[in-house]
């Protein structure tokens, strides 16, 4: 897979196949349409490319702000490249594309990609004002030689709610693990490298891997979770806590796995940690002996929970 950091800089092998959109969080109704799109471009013999932005428009036009996306770049383009797609373009998304006119556009994706076809959802606009619409890019498409495909993405996950990036969000923020997992067909993942802390887990007994997560990546509700910690190709049961550490009257929000079962220097290392359930909330303890003693049925709640689950 190739990932570029814009469209001048794509050099496809033949005709493209270009789905276009945010793709945050890669869920259930973008994996849908995108094994659609890399099967037909294969089937005719063509490049399948995903055209995405960064920053989020939510973040450029002051819809959002704080920890918003699902995923990195790095990370959307590499579960991207998981599906099939070759070419993954995280364009930036600045006053240049804002403005741009739909048909100016059109006419870059046609330069840069050799684009044939062009797969968007049902309620997709691109360019200046949103003026590129399903009626306007078919019209552009019967104009300039390319096709339109418009796949409606999976929006219902069967109770009656809708799958979306926001809605993502939303359990995440409300510690809804459960939702979000089922939304994102996948466990939710946090990563980055482990770097030093206060050490204060190792003196109580449960020394924890502190975790370098991206400052911009959503974080769930502060609290305990248990999930899956993946160093390189092995896979540890772990208990995290993320949150400010009330008890030591923490500052800044951290993420501080607990591997079961392990003890190994792993500092400087890449450590993901899939999030598989919310054990509970934050708490302040009167002393770190009642701390301890959480964390001893934290611990045991994590393990019996992960046992009953299959090893990814």
């Amino acid at each position: 897979m190739q990932h570029v950091y814009r469209l001048t800089d794509v050099h496809p092998t033949g005709p493209t196949i270009v789905a276009v959109g945010i793709f945050d969080g890669i869920h259930r109704g973008h994996r849908y349409l995108l094994r659609q799109l890399v099967e037909k471009a294969h089937a005719q013999h063509c490049v399948p490319v995903v055209l995405t932005f960064f920053p989020h428009p939510d973040i450029v036009f002051g819809r959002a702000t704080g920890r918003y996306y699902l995923t990195s770049p790095e990370d959307r383009a590499a579960q991207l490249g998981e599906l099939g797609v070759e070419i993954v373009v995280s364009h930036p998304f600045d006053d240049t594309v804002r403005h741009m006119r739909a048909a100016d556009f059109v006419d870059q994706l046609i330069q840069y990609l050799h684009l044939c076809e062009l797969w968007v959802g049902s309620d997709f606009a691109l360019g200046y004002k949103r003026e590129g619409n399903v009626d306007f890019l078919r019209a552009q498409g019967a104009a300039k030689g390319f096709s339109l495909e418009v796949v409606d993405l999976v929006t219902n996950d069967g109770n009656g709610q809708v799958v979306n990036s926001s809605n993502i969000r939303t359990a995440l923020a409300e510690g809804n693990i459960e939702a979000a997992t089922r939304w994102l067909g996948r466990p939710y993942r946090l990563h980055g490298n482990v770097v030093h802390g206060d050490a204060r887990g190792r003196t109580i007994g449960f020394p924890t891997a502190n975790i370098d997560v991206w400052d911009q990546q959503c974080l769930p509700k502060k609290g305990v979770y248990a999930g899956w910690a993946r160093l390189g190709d092995e896979t540890f049961m772990a208990v995290a806590n993320i949150g400010n550490r009330p008890t030591f009257s923490g500052k800044i929000v951290t993420v501080e796995a607990h591997l079961l079962d392990f003890d190994r220097d792993i500092y400087d290392t890449d450590l993901i940690f899939d999030v598989v359930a919310f054990l509970r909330p934050e708490m302040k303890f009167n002393g770190v002996d009642e701390l301890v003693a959480q964390i001893q049925q934290d611990v045991i709640a994590g393990r019996d929970l992960l046992e009953k689950r299959p090893k990814p």
